[in-house]
C-alpha cells in the first residue's frame, strides 16, 4: 500500500495547531515557508541524509582541469577518474586536496591522468579543479550531497521529502513558528525537545547501515638488543 504525505499546506496547518495558532493569512503561510526553507538547511548542516546523496558522472575534456557540477550541489563525498567501458571500464579514486596543498603544486599545467581534486564550494556553485591536469578524455564519477529542492514555493507536495521525514518536518516547523509567535512562547522548550527526538528517529533510521571492519595496523621498531 502506497504512504500518502500530505501536501505543504496540510503540514503547515498541522504545525500551526501544534503551536496552538490557526493559519489564517497569506502572511501566515509566507512565514511557514521561510521557517520551513530554513529548516531544510540545518539539516543539511547536521550532516549526511540519505536522500540527499545522488550518483552521477562528468566528461572529462583533456587539457581542461576545472568543471562546475550540478546545480544544488553542496559538496561531493567520493570521487573517482573512469577509464575504459563495460567490462573494462576501471575507476581511480581521487585524493581530495585543500587549497592550500593545490596552491603548493609548483607546475599546475602538468598532464596526465588526475590523481588528485581540489573542491571548491562557492556562494552559487560548487567547482572542482584535477591535477594533473587531463591528458586525455575521461570521466569523473562522484557521489554528491545535494540541496533539498522542490520547497520554494511553500505550496505543492513534499517529494523532496522521503515519508519517514516528515514527522520531523512537521515538529520543526512548529518549533520554528512557535519561535516566532510571542503568544506561543511557552510551547517553545517542549516543541523543541519534541523536534529534537523527530529528528533523531527520522536521522538513525536513515543511517548508513552497513558493517565497517576496522584492522588495527601495528608498527615495529626493530633495533639491536
Amino acid at each position: 500500500m502506497a504512504v500518502v504525505t500530505p501536501d505543504l499546506s496540510e503540514l503547515f496547518e498541522e504545525a500551526y495547531e501544534r503551536v496552538g495558532l490557526e493559519m489564517r493569512s497569506g502572511y501566515d503561510l509566507r512565514t511557514a515557508r521561510r521557517s520551513l526553507n530554513l529548516l531544510t538547511l540545518e539539516w543539511q548542516n547536521r550532516g549526511l541524509n540519505l536522500f540527499t546523496i545522488e550518483s552521477g558522472t562528468l566528461a572529462i575534456t583533456a587539457g581542461t582541469e576545472t568543471y562546475t557540477l550540478p546545480s544544488e550541489t553542496i559538496d561531493i563525498i567520493e570521487h573517482q577518474i573512469r577509464t575504459g567501458t563495460g567490462i573494462n571500464q576501471t575507476d581511480t579514486n581521487l585524493e581530495r586536496v585543500s587549497v592550500s596543498t593545490y596552491a603548493q603544486q609548483s607546475n599546475k599545467n602538468t598532464q596526465g591522468r588526475p590523481t588528485q581534486i581540489y573542491v571548491q564550494r562557492l556562494a552559487s556553485e560548487t567547482k572542482v579543479t584535477l591535477w594533473p591536469v587531463p591528458d586525455t578524455d575521461y570521466i569523473l564519477a562522484f557521489h554528491r550531497l545535494k540541496g533539498i529542492d522542490g520547497l520554494a514555493t511553500g505550496v505543492g507536495t513534499t517529494a523532496a521529502i522521503p515519508p519517514r521525514f516528515v514527522p520531523c518536518l512537521v515538529a520543526g516547523l512548529a518549533y520554528q513558528i512557535a519561535m516566532k509567535k510571542p503568544e506561543a512562547i511557552a510551547r517553545v522548550v517542549p516543541l523543541k525537545q519534541e523536534y529534537e527526538y523527530q529528528f533523531e528517529l527520522a536521522a538513525g533510521e536513515d543511517a548508513e547501515t552497513a558493517s565497517i571492519k576496522f584492522v588495527p595496523y601495528n608498527t615495529f621498531m626493530l633495533g639491536g638488543g
